[in-house]
């Protein structure tokens, strides 16, 4: 009896204690949990717009601080790219032997950031910093994680800071025509070092690779290795490569290796080989190529015939280059001068003045190209209408100018305002440049028989891989006739400055005995041309992949 009340007065005490402290517990918890929920709603009241940050020119930080002004909590890491180890370090290292207690010491590190191996699997933004400055990225790499939009936008926004990018390396990042779209747009806004870019395992459905050599594009190696590209995509990259009205005149090196490009892909690059004059490297290794294909690429590389609107583009092109020479020369301006002078005889004086005028000027306009000036020196010019030298004042930029190359240059160019100096300096590489620019392959000298016009070919393409295709001895005859020609062509010009044709050209792993006599004559006739081979003697050289 006295039993059961004292259990009965001692069974609700710890309850109604146990109640009491939950609820003080929970108070407590409620108590601290407010102030903390409320901290971040007086920090969001801060602006944290993306937009407004200033990047600093650091990948790694500028990335950090975009993504956190942009929400994204879990974001890749910017890390330094590995490098291999050397093979002297390697073989040091395993010649020397662990003792027992590195053994135990490293089994239990092993077991203890067991979750640290984990990392190796995040995704990361590898990059490859300048050797001279630390922080200067050069190279950046994604692999094998999916790049989507806010991540793109993010790099709108930061990539552009970087002044010594020269590379953009995205492997299996699963691309799509819109995101592809959307890193094209990106491009044009990043340092004017960019140059290369790598797109190697994104299949798109759309095959829109071709975007990336558009005609103000200043790409100068594009990289498309299994991307499962088909003749369809080739039509659209052969486009790209030159049409009638227009070419690519950026693009260095192109790598379609590793994809399905069959004979009709290759005639549509063939067809994109016609008019360019810049590709100087094109990779199609590990393709689908026949002998149909291999004699539409081998026909380019010759003489071949000019079809009919190539023709009449031809013709139209050298009727403006006439018409532009025409109103250039100083003759016709002269007879227009005479002819108006002979219709209006009241005005004779007047004309005959003006005509003194205009001889006196363009007397001295070429006194003023022919001469060259030292550095300090100042150009005086005697005025057709006033007797008094006239000083012409150098330390202006929009007033002072030495010759007149240098003023065309200018207007042609669309310089940005700037000093006189720097101007002066990239005068010839851009002159230069700018001829080499303005040929067009249809004002080259053609060869005409039975009625037809001939093109001399396409010697400006320097390298041509077509390793493990399916071409037989039929194509192998129609390179063996491209070589002899371009071989001959090269002996018999005498200008060093001329293309000199194919240097490098793989044909192994075909459809054909590597013994054969045309594929031996081939080599042989590019053995004194191939500069890898100069080089090293008669020892086997591999090829060059950028």
């Amino acid at each position: 009896m006295s039993s059961e009340p004292g259990t009965a007065v001692r069974t609700p005490r710890p309850g109604t204690q146990k109640s009491s402290g939950a609820t003080t517990k929970k108070g407590e918890r409620a108590a601290k949990e407010k102030p903390a929920a409320a901290q971040p709603a007086t920090g969001e009241e801060e602006p944290q717009n993306p937009e407004e940050y200033q990047c600093t020119g650091v990948l790694e930080a500028d990335f950090a601080e975009l993504c956190a002004r942009s929400g994204y909590i879990d974001f890749p890491k910017v890390v330094t790219r590995p490098r291999p180890h050397r093979i002297s370090d390697s073989s040091a290292s395993t010649s020397e032997k662990p003792t027992p207690d590195e053994q135990r010491l490293s089994a239990s590190c092993s077991l203890n950031s067991l979750e640290s191996k984990y990392v190796f699997f995040r995704p990361t933004i590898q990059v490859e910093l300048e050797q001279e400055d630390g922080k200067a990225v050069k190279e950046v790499y994604i692999r094998g994680w999916k790049l989507e939009n806010r991540i793109l936008g993010i790099f709108s926004i930061c990539l552009p800071s970087l002044s010594q990018l020269q590379a953009i390396n995205l492997w299996k990042v699963g691309l799509t025509d819109e995101t592809l779209t959307t890193f094209i747009t990106l491009l044009p806004s990043c340092s004017p070092t960019l140059r290369k870019v790598s797109l190697e395992g994104n299949p798109l459905p759309k095959q829109s690779y071709h975007k990336l050599m558009a005609m103000d594009s200043t790409l100068a190696h594009l990289s498309l290795r299994n991307n499962n590209i088909d003749d369809h995509g080739a039509q659209l990259l052969g486009q790209a490569l030159s049409t009638l009205h227009g070419s690519n005149r950026t693009l260095v090196t192109l790598n379609l290796a590793f994809n399905y490009i069959g004979d009709e892909g290759a005639g549509h690059l063939a067809d994109g080989l016609r008019l360019n004059r810049s590709l100087l490297w094109l990779n199609l290794a590990h393709n689908c190529v026949r002998d149909k294909g291999a004699l539409r690429l081998a026909e380019v590389l010759r003489p071949f015939e000019l079809t009919h609107p190539e023709v009449v583009e031809r013709r139209r092109l050298l009727l403006e280059k006439a018409e532009q020479e025409l109103s250039r020369s100083p003759t016709s301006s002269r007879q227009a001068d005479a002819k108006t002078e002979r219709g209006q005889p009241h005005m004779g004086a007047v004309s005959s003045v003006a005509l003194v005028e205009k001889m006196q000027s363009m007397k001295t306009l070429k006194g003023l190209i022919k001469k060259k000036e030292k550095p300090g020196e100042v150009v005086k010019e005697k005025s057709p209408t006033q007797g008094t030298p006239k000083k012409e004042d150098t330390t202006k930029p929009g007033k002072g100018k030495v010759s007149v190359p240098e003023q065309k240059l200018s207007r042609g160019k669309g310089a940005k305002a700037g000093s006189k100096e720097k101007r002066s300096t990239l005068l010839e590489p851009e002159l230069v440049a700018e001829a080499t620019e303005m040929i067009n392959p249809l004002l080259e000298p053609m060869e005409h028989r039975d009625g037809k016009v001939f093109m001399p070919g396409n010697k400006v393409l320097l390298h041509l891989n077509l390793l493990r295709n399916r071409i037989t001895e039929v194509g192998l005859e129609g390179f063996l006739t491209a070589v002899q020609y371009q071989a001959q062509f090269s002996r018999s010009k005498s200008v060093s400055k001329s293309p000199v044709g194919l240097l490098w050209l793989s044909l192994a792993k075909n459809c054909f005995n590597p013994q054969c006599p045309m594929y031996t004559m081939i080599q042989e006739l590019l053995l004194p041309k191939d500069p890898i081979k100069i080089k090293l003697g008669d020892e086997e050289a591999q090829p060059f992949w950028p």
